[in-house]
C-alpha cells in the first residue's frame, strides 16, 4: 500500500500514521520528523528548513522534493508506505507523481484527517508546552493553519477527483480516529 495521510499540523498525522505503519508493515515517511532531525542536528538542510518553520511557513519545494525522491529511493519503501507531510502544494504533487512513474507505482489511497480549528490551536499549543517546542507559539500555529488552507487545500479536490481521498474526523481520543481509519482501509473487515 502507498498512501498519503493529509491534515492541517496537529491534526494527529504522525499519531495515526505511526499506527498504520506498524499494522501494515510499511515505511512512514514523515517530512516533519526529517525535518526536525536536521535542525536538531544543525544540517545545512536543518538550518535552511529552521527559517522557515520558525516563520511558519513551508520549506521550499525544491529542498522537500530532492529530500522525499531521495527517501522513496530507499529499499524499505519497495513494500509500501505512507507520506506524512508530503505533498502539500499542486506543484508537489505533480513531483510526486514523476518520482513514483518512474518507479512504476501509483498512490492506492488519500486520507484526510480533518479537525476544528479552535480544537487544533488547543492541540498544539499543549505539545508546546509539553514538548518545549519553540515552533509551536499560538501566533506560529495560526500561521500554519493559514498556509495550510492557502496551499494544501486545494489538494483535497485533485485527489477526491482522482476518487483516492477519504476524509476521516480527528476528532476524539486516539482509537476512536483510528478504527475510523481502519474501516477505511479495511471496508470489507
Amino acid at each position: 500500500m502507498r498512501m498519503i495521510m493529509m491534515g492541517p499540523p496537529g491534526a494527529g498525522k504522525g499519531t495515526q500514521a505511526d499506527i498504520v505503519c506498524s499494522s501494515m508493515l510499511i515505511a512512514h515517511i514523515s517530512t516533519g520528523d526529517i525535518f526536525r532531525a536536521n535542525v536538531t542536528q544543525g544540517t545545512a538542510l536543518g538550518i535552511e528548513a529552521k527559517r522557515y518553520m520558525d516563520a511558519g511557513e513551508y520549506v521550499p519545494d525544491g529542498v522537500t522534493n530532492a529530500m522525499v525522491r531521495d527517501r522513496l529511493a530507499q529499499s524499505d519503501c519497495a513494500t509500501g508506505f505512507l507520506l506524512d507531510g508530503y505533498p502539500r502544494t499542486i506543484e508537489q504533487v505533480g513531483e510526486l507523481d514523476s518520482m513514483l512513474s518512474a518507479q512504476g507505482v501509483s498512490i492506492d489511497a488519500v486520507i484526510e484527517i480533518t479537525v476544528d480549528v479552535d480544537e487544533i490551536v488547543q492541540r498544539l499549543v499543549k505539545r508546546a508546552a509539553d514538548q518545549g517546542r519553540a515552533d509551536d507559539t499560538e501566533e506560529v500555529i495560526r500561521r500554519r493553519l493559514e498556509v495550510f488552507a492557502e496551499q494544501t487545500a486545494p489538494l483535497t479536490s485533485l485527489y477526491a477527483s482522482r476518487g483516492l481521498l477519504t476524509q476521516v474526523s480527528g476528532m476524539g481520543d486516539i482509537a476512536d480516529v483510528t478504527a475510523r481509519i481502519r474501516v477505511v482501509l479495511n471496508p470489507d473487515s
